[in-house]
């Protein structure tokens, strides 16, 4: 495998910090108040989620202008959660998407199922955690 890019990134826990290689990103990890945590840092769901919701919307937009659809317009909000599986926690999202007005029901869903086979966040995903998708 030959890779176009490859990010790197460190850090010693939940509760310490998150650098790349970089220096772009460099900020303070917490548990969320939810798990008994301070929740005064970001934590890797969170950035789980924000490069999801990028990542999905960036594919949408390639496939949208390869279909000649605007997709300037849409907006992908990602959840993910932390759900208890009797062995410690396993993860679970939904993708949120607000699609162009001007696409009729099936053209949106097409896009969407498209855009989620697409996205290498979702491939990576794929079969290991369940992915509910939303059209908004």
């Amino acid at each position: 495998m030959n890779p176009t890019y490859t990010a790197v990134a460190t850090s010693s826990g939940r509760d310490a910090r998150a650098v790349t290689s970089d220096g772009r990103l460099d900020l303070a990890l917490a548990p969320p108040k939810e798990m008994g945590g301070t929740g005064e840092g970001t934590n890797p769901e969170q950035l789980f989620a924000a490069g999801w919701a990028a990542c999905f919307s960036t594919t949408m937009g390639l496939i949208g202008e390869s279909r000649g659809i605007d997709t300037k317009d849409v907006a992908v909000t990602a959840e993910v959660s932390l759900v208890p599986n009797g062995a410690g926690y396993a993860l679970a999202a939904t993708l949120r998407v607000e699609m162009p007005d001007h696409l009729d029901d099936p053209a949106r869903r097409q896009l969407l199922d498209a855009t989620h086979r697409a996205c290498p966040y979702s491939t990576a995903t794929r079969g290991n955690l369940p992915v509910t998708l939303l059209i908004e």
